[in-house]
């Protein structure tokens, strides 16, 4: 059994490595004049998405916000095709079209990022919805920032979520900050998963320390949705070590908050706990060149590729 524990935790760690390796490529891209328009890099937050989606199967669906490159990487889209389409080229999993903040991978059910602040809950109650109908057994996990908790877009989905009794898991990252506003600027209560209490809703709330409480915690929702079809609102407490995005230097925080946060990082602590089991030096060296040569490659796939041309431009805006 510990056997177990160690391989899956060991899994786990190799996604949260290749997404934090896979957004400092992507910080370094955008320095050189690489990616142009806006990036939202998910440094700091990987286990809210890593813990959360291995407790989806493969044909649930994923629903994200703008910050969505580690929830891509870790709804298993390529980090070639996720690379690709920062660079804005026709081989990205959206054409080169759709930049950063637009992922979207139907074969692996990863519904899009999207860039209109909580106006993506409805279209997650949507693809729910039609689970329900169809009797799929399909579970549908729809994350969204802090900020989003505000809009009217987000309380009409969880209201009919609840209504409607969706198999929806609605997961608020509560990074403290909307943009750089702290929270207690922007709510009038600090716990976001107490919204969940207006709509008769289960919820849940916890830190994103540990990345197998998080697959657990989710788990308990996703299975709430599976058997029951009933719906769940968490808030994953977490921390993002970069700013809001590339364009935004943090002059909100201090450098000694940011440092302290930094104690609880999730890589670091799925890294201890790995060698507590036993695995050694060797072990994370060998792990740290295997993914620097695949996010290598995934940057030079992207430099090599084609831009998209004329051609598309009927093909993706009509229907």
């Amino acid at each position: 059994m510990a056997s177990e524990v160690s391989d899956e935790l060991g899994a786990l760690h190799r996604q949260m490595v290749l997404i934090r390796r896979f957004e400092e490529a992507a910080a370094k891209a955008y320095s050189q004049g690489k990616i142009g328009g806006f990036l939202h890099l998910y440094i700091g937050q990987e286990a809210s998405a890593v813990g959360a989606l291995a407790a989806l199967r493969e044909t649930d669906y994923v629903v994200g916000t703008y910050r969505d490159h580690g929830i891509g990487l870790a709804k298993g889209m390529t980090p070639r095709a996720c690379m690709a389409e920062l660079f804005g080229k026709v081989t990205g999993c959206s054409k080169g079209l759709g930049g950063s903040m637009h992922y979207f991978d139907a074969d692996k059910r990863m519904l899009g990022g999207y860039g209109i602040v909580g106006g993506h809950v409805p279209l997650a109650a949507g693809v729910a919805f039609k689970a329900k109908y169809k009797n799929t057994g399909e579970v549908t996990v729809c994350f969204l920032g802090d900020g989003a908790v505000s809009i009217g877009d987000f309380h009409e989905a969880l209201s009919l979520a609840a209504l409607w009794k969706l198999p929806l898991v609605t997961i608020v990252e509560n990074n403290e900050y909307s943009m750089g506003t702290p929270l207690s600027r922007t709510m009038s209560v600090p716990d976001s998963s107490q919204k969940a209490l207006a709509y008769g809703m289960a919820r849940d709330r916890f830190h994103a320390h540990d990345v197998l409480e998080v697959k657990a915690r989710v788990g308990e929702a996703v299975k709430r949705a599976r058997e029951s079809s009933l719906p769940t609102l968490i808030e994953i407490q977490t921390y993002r070590y970069r700013g809001h995005s590339m364009s935004d230097p943090g002059k909100y925080r201090s450098a000694e908050e940011i440092e302290a946060r930094k104690k609880d990082d999730c890589v670091l602590r799925a890294e201890a706990a790995l060698r507590a089991q036993g695995r050694d030096d060797a072990y994370f060296a060998a792990l740290e060149a295997e993914i620097e040569a695949i996010v290598e490659d995934a940057v030079r796939f992207a430099d090599e590729s084609a831009e998209p041309g004329e051609e598309l431009i009927e093909a993706y805006t009509y229907a």
